[in-house]
């Protein structure tokens, strides 16, 4: 399907791999194809769950394409190119299905970037994380300064971005950047156990417990329980809720459908 992002499904979950050598960087080309494959997984009812990495052991994302800043200068239709690559984040964060980010090395500036918009983050203990745009004489506009506040708070964000120094998956996890650290090379192991076991669940569930949790972090509280509310609502008007009561009542393992 992509020419620089490739995908893969099975058993429910869909591998999604950056092969854009040597550092799998976010040309153009890779933002299209990332686009191209987030619409097909939407649409595919087969896929429970994405796993999102980097093709070899060097680079998750080592940042956008540098070679390809020149023609934005002084280009006056910059904002919508920027916007461009925006929506393709937005859809990816959207996306109804979880998603866990597999950084399996360098991930910096918009690798970083891509990874904020999963749901969750796991590192190999290789892998270092920042965003360094500000040695360039720029700063994070890929969603950088407003995703990862909210992920880590303000004052450690800017620490990060003020510094633009890169922080080890230690260091990342200890500040909830990444969700957990495994050895190298086991990255996408981890992964899809962690897939295989919410693929088991009812998507109907997961994709409204996704929903709730990110429209709830925009609103205050009290908005925030009246749009669970009426998600629960939702949910209890589906096959699965039925099946999964049925089946705790009869002391088996629930044959969800996703409907």
């Amino acid at each position: 399907m992509g020419e620089l992002v490739k995908l893969e499904k099975e058993n429910g979950n869909a591998v999604v791999t950056i092969d854009n050598p040597p550092l799998n960087v976010m040309s153009n080309q890779v933002t299209s194809d990332l686009k191209e494959i987030t619409a097909d997984i939407k649409e595919d009812k087969n896929v429970i769950c994405v796993i999102l990495t980097g093709a070899g052991e060097k680079a998750f994302m080592a940042g956008a394409d540098i070679k390809e800043f020149p023609e934005l200068m002084g280009n006056p239709e910059m904002k919508g190119h920027i916007m461009k690559t925006h929506q393709m984040l937005q859809n990816l964060e959207d996306l109804p299905k979880p998603t866990i980010a597999v950084l399996n090395g360098m991930t910096f500036g918009g690798g970083c970037e891509l990874a904020l918009t999963c749901d969750m983050r796991i590192a190999e203990e290789h892998a270092q994380v920042g965003l360094p745009e500000v040695k360039l004489g720029l700063f994070p506009g890929g969603g950088g300064t407003q995703r990862l506040p909210r992920l880590i708070g303000t004052a450690k964000a800017k620490e990060l971005m003020f510094s633009g120094e890169p922080i080890d998956a230690e260091e990342a996890e200890k500040i909830g950047l990444v969700n957990k650290v495994v050895p190298s090379g086991r990255g996408i192991e981890m992964a899809k156990q962690a897939a295989s076991h919410m693929a088991d669940q009812s998507l109907q569930a997961l994709s409204r417990i996704k929903k709730a949790v990110n429209e709830g972090m925009e609103m205050n509280l009290s908005d925030g329980l009246e749009r669970e509310a009426d998600l629960f609502v939702e949910v209890f008007q589906t096959d699965d809720v039925e099946e999964g009561v049925q089946a705790f009542i009869e002391k088996r393992k629930p044959n969800f459908k996703h409907q």
